[in-house]
């Protein structure tokens, strides 16, 4: 193992955990070159406000189309960006592998595709996959990988899933150049059988983030997953969020708390993305309810969390989204990068704003 749109052309938008404005700055070209947008400059002028590059092209490969993306920026300003890279487009099963590219100047130019996630075999199938013909020997499913840039030691620590119900975990410790041999850590989401007795899980997707202005727990690596018993609709529902998190830079994992259950008012969450700011970390999920956006704040740790609530400033179309803090010491300035309008059927890509 090392370790929707236009159908022939996808580009995918970012996700960063940035801990300073300076730092947002100089990366925020590169997080534009990964969003789906139209010209939006007149004529004549010499430069564009917004820059688009295909960092992964559909079809291109021997890949069909790619998703769930992902990016983070090292502590010496090294971009990475991740993805699923999907042989086929039946949807979330299937043969799939997770490449990744890297810049080293901004985004201005990029290095060539790294294949980090590629299994040779056949893997077990996914049980409740298999009930539903969604997944087969040989199908190899690699999905929902999450990176953290742990500004500590100056590593990147990366997470992902094999067919839904195994979670690896490996490092970089020198900018994504090289990975580590991924190690199984899916004894870690054990502990949640207690309450919620998963046939499937996920990671992120997106980014995990290190805790940097908690005194208490400053430090932690913490990085949301979510849960699913895999009966219902593409084996990915019911679902619930939670988190997991590690206290020694990734050495081991450790299982925090389902932060929204699956209820009448909030239906089937799951994917998640993660920031901070001087109150706490802020969780932003994704649900089939029919209001808007959720949003739980911790109490400062990342292992337990406040009650759901909702988030009636944030459109919801049921998709993906991101979420960065932006400010050395701010007192909540958070923002969303995510999509409007449709978001998918399965095979076929939306546009992300």
């Amino acid at each position: 193992m090392t370790p929707k749109g236009d159908v022939r052309e996808h580009a995918l938008y970012g996700h960063a955990a940035l801990s300073n404005v300076g730092r947002f700055m100089r990366i925020v070209k590169a997080l534009l070159l990964l969003i789906w947008v139209r010209p939006l400059w007149a004529q004549g002028v010499e430069r564009p406000f917004l820059e688009k590059v295909d960092l992964f092209r559909a079809g291109a490969e021997g890949y069909e189309l790619y998703r769930i993306p992902g990016i983070v920026v090292s502590k010496k300003g090294t971009v990475l960006a991740y993805c699923e890279a999907r042989k086929s487009a039946q949807g979330d099963w299937g043969p799939i592998d997770i490449l990744m590219r890297r810049s080293t100047d901004g985004g201005q130019t990029w290095g060539e595709r790294q294949t980090i996630v590629h299994v040779e075999g056949d893997l077990p199938v996914n049980a409740v996959a298999a009930a539903q013909n969604l997944d087969k020997f040989g199908d190899n499913t690699a999905n929902n990988p999450a990176a953290i840039v742990d500004y500590e030691t100056g590593d990147i620590h990366f997470l992902y899933c094999l067919e839904y119900m195994r979670c690896f975990y490996m490092k970089s410790s020198d900018e994504g150049a090289t990975w580590t041999e991924p190690v199984e850590i899916t004894q870690t989401f054990e502990v949640f059988r207690r309450q919620y007795d998963w046939k499937v899980i996920a990671t992120g997707p997106g980014h995990g983030i290190q805790i940097q202005r908690q005194k208490k727990t400053k430090g932690r690596l913490v990085v949301p997953v979510w849960l699913s018993l895999g009966t219902g609709e593409h084996a990915h529902r019911p679902s619930v969020t939670a988190t997991i998190y590690s206290d020694d830079h990734g050495q081991s994992w450790q299982a925090g708390s389902i932060a929204v259950p699956n209820t009448e008012e909030f239906v089937n969450p799951s994917e998640a993305c993660i920031a901070e700011n001087d109150f706490g970390l802020v969780l932003n999920v994704r649900t089939e309810s029919s209001r808007n956006r959720r949003v739980v704040v911790s109490s400062i740790d990342g292992v337990t969390w406040s009650k759901p609530h909702f988030a009636d400033e944030l459109l919801e179309p049921i998709c993906m989204a991101g979420m960065v803090s932006v400010g050395e010491r701010t007192t909540g300035n958070l923002l969303e990068p995510k999509q409007f309008g449709p978001c998918r059927s399965y095979g076929s890509t939306g546009q992300r704003a």
